[in-house]
């Protein structure tokens, strides 16, 4: 094995394409878990591994110093015993929308109304509790919209419950928000945190479109108070991303990611620090970098990457491809603009999304 550390990334989407991206700047070595073709070839080996095989992993984890993941969607199960950071009870506590919101509470953060749903009946007793609109969810899976129903009336829970697949699932109140925000914090080895300023989100069709920051400033020490809970109760190591819904001047946690963030992507260019170099560093105990930053905006591309004759003459935007063939509702790269190019901003939401 090489004198430099060498880190697994379990998964090799665009994720494991920016940290290796960000390994760079690091003297470190990246290996993928995933399979040919996964876009981030372009810049890191990928090993084929089967993630959900215990046995798979455990081998890759033999070909690395650490490991590290860029969805939390492997099962928990398979991660334990591994030298990985985060650790997998974290992993675990995101991975179920029971025990995280569970968890969300036992912290002190507030959070949407919520019940636990396990048949039919318990659904439509959590209707009665809670009241409508509300949404159902499946406790584990789902993202981007996905493993989720909206129900707004009571004759909606049948059709809810069996577009499941009666499977656990949680019924949340739906909220009534003024915005959304996320907040990305980084915390090394040494318990080092930084954090990154509060950003505002838009989503459609449950699938993130723009990102703006910094955004509610006056929010950004309580959301820093609620990470730091968060952080220390899971002894927790690498970048953590918590969503909330902003009413009223209150932060509601709604999920959280324990990975870099699609929220962040405009660390890249915008943060003297990007989360992805951040995350490197917390996981090797190096000192954390300054997450200083500019404001910025990030463009979801959704479905379809701009090509590079259509970008080529707005100077001040930054173009990431991920490489990934076009397909409907998939996320194929990002643009990153500082946030003082309002026009070329409005003309590139015109452009990917019309309808935001």
């Amino acid at each position: 094995m090489s004198s430099r550390p060498r880190i697994g990334i379990l998964g090799a989407g665009q994720l494991a394409l920016m940290l290796a991206q960000a390994a760079t700047n690091l003297d470190v070595d990246i290996l993928c878990a995933g399979r040919p073709g996964d876009c981030a070839e372009q810049a890191a080996p990928v090993v084929p591994v089967d993630l959900h095989d215990a046995a798979a992993v455990a081998a890759f984890a033999k070909q690395v110093d650490l490991l590290t993941i860029e969805s939390e969607n492997i099962d928990a199960r398979v991660l334990h015993g591994l030298n990985l950071y985060p650790n997998a009870h974290a992993i675990a506590t995101a991975q179920d929308r029971l025990v995280e919101k569970q968890f969300f509470v036992d912290c002190g953060l507030e959070v949407a109304p919520f019940a636990p749903v396990d048949s039919l009946l318990d659904l439509q007793a959590a209707i009665a509790s809670i009241g409508l609109p509300a949404i159902l969810k499946t406790r584990r899976m789902g993202y981007d919209g996905k493993g989720q129903v909206r129900l707004r009336s009571a004759h909606d829970a049948a059709f809810a419950w069996s577009a499941l697949g009666g499977v656990p699932s949680i019924l949340e109140g739906m909220v009534s928000f003024d915005a959304e925000a996320s907040l990305i914090a980084a915390r090394n080895r040494q318990g080092e945190t930084v954090f990154y300023p509060l950003t505002e989100n838009v989503h459609r069709d449950g699938i993130l479109r723009i990102s703006r920051a910094p955004a509610f400033p006056d929010l950004q020490t309580k959301a820093e108070l609620y990470l730091t809970h968060l952080l220390d109760r899971l002894n927790y190591i690498g970048v953590l991303a918590v969503e909330f819904f902003v009413r009223d001047g209150h932060l509601l946690a709604n999920e959280m990611a324990p990975r870099v963030h699609n929220s962040g992507h405009w660390t890249i260019e915008g943060s003297a620090t990007s989360q992805f170099e951040n995350c490197l560093r917390a996981i090797l105990g190096l000192p954390l970098g300054s997450t200083a930053s500019q404001p910025t905006v990030m463009l979801n591309c959704i479905g379809a990457m701009p090509s590079e004759q259509e970008t080529r003459d707005f100077p001040a935007l930054f173009r990431h491809d991920y490489g990934k063939a076009p397909r409907p509702a998939r996320k194929v790269g990002h643009l990153t603009l500082p946030a003082s190019e309002t026009e070329v901003i409005a003309e590139w939401q015109r452009r990917l999304d019309p309808n935001v």
